[in-house]
């Protein structure tokens, strides 16, 4: 999702004033930007934190940013900040995986640290939305998506005998009775239809989704099917974010490796590749070594972790 904020009247005033002033090299071609903005915007990162920084590119690497922030679940979200070209007088644009972005308040004074602090409110504002995705995900056999993204609102549910559900869970009103059409045989879609006709006003906000679900329905529904992982199934990186480091000489033991540490938060059980992590603690200010042991923050809970700074 893409968001372009609507600018104060400030802002507004100081674009249409900025814009005649920047300087092209011809005609054509594209304008340049004024030194002071790249020291600007260092100094901008640096309010926020290098550290939350993922990555940077155009002009310099500074003209799309994107930084990773975390909820109050501990769950990982990339904020993509796009600076245009009369920036700060004009508002970023931003991309991020919601089901729909903040209304970005901005003012010609405003700066990237607004931004994320804007966003990271707007994160508090989804996190029981995405506690009952959560929820239906872990309880309920889903079959679509496979993989879902936190922006995604619609399940498809197998409730049996070749029967689904495709649900709408309302992210504004997660707890309110979602939209719904059901699939499948003509004879099992009739009793669908009238029981949740007949009961739906049995929906409860102050019961769990799966629990509401059954109950309108009348049966209880089918658990998720038990899924065997093979062995070549790893999970990515939280640093890297690859399943596989690179096959390279200098990488020892570690070339071609899966990921082999995991954060022992329960709510963030982040997988890492070790030497990712021990690449990253060592570029922490905050990380203390103890003889060949490097203790520090999980990059994305900032739960305590250690890594051995040796293969030994």
């Amino acid at each position: 999702m893409v968001l372009h904020a609507t600018p104060s009247r400030d802002s507004a005033r100081a674009a249409s004033e900025a814009e005649p002033d920047l300087p092209r090299e011809g005609a054509g071609e594209a304008r340049r930007r004024p030194a002071a903005f790249y020291s600007s915007v260092f100094a901008q990162i640096e309010e926020v934190g290098w550290e939350r920084l993922v990555s940077g590119k155009g002009d310099g690497g500074v003209s799309c940013l994107v930084f990773r922030v975390l909820d109050d679940q501990g769950r990982n979200h990339l904020l993509e900040i796009t600076l245009p070209m009369n920036y700060p007088a004009c508002p970023p644009s931003l991309v991020a995986d919601v089901p729909f972005l903040p209304e970005l308040q901005w003012s010609k004074s405003s700066r990237l640290k607004d931004v994320i602090c804007q966003f990271q409110e707007h994160l508090r504002i989804l996190q029981d939305y995405w506690s009952i995705m959560d929820d239906i995900d872990k309880v309920l056999w889903v079959v679509d998506p496979t993989k879902p993204t936190y922006a995604m609102s619609h399940r498809c549910i197998a409730l049996g005998d070749d029967c689904y559900v495709l649900l709408h869970v309302d992210v504004r009103k997660p707890r309110s009775l979602p939209e719904c059409r059901f699939l499948g045989t003509d004879g099992e879609l009739d009793r669908l239809i009238i029981n949740w006709r007949k009961n739906r006003k049995k929906w409860s906000a102050d019961k769990k989704f799966h629990e509401n679900l059954s109950t309108i329905l009348h049966f209880a529904l089918p658990p998720p099917p038990s899924v065997n992982i093979k062995d070549d199934e790893q999970v990515d990186c939280g640093i890297c974010y690859a399943k596989h480091l690179p096959i390279d000489d200098e990488l020892g033991t570690h070339s071609g490796g899966t990921t082999d540490y995991t954060c022992e938060n329960p709510s963030c059980n982040r997988a890492f590749h070790s030497i990712c992590l021990r690449d990253w603690l060592r570029a922490i200010t905050t990380t203390r070594q103890s003889f060949d042991v490097l203790f520090g923050d999980c990059p994305y809970c900032s739960e305590p972790v250690a890594v051995k700074i040796t293969d030994r």
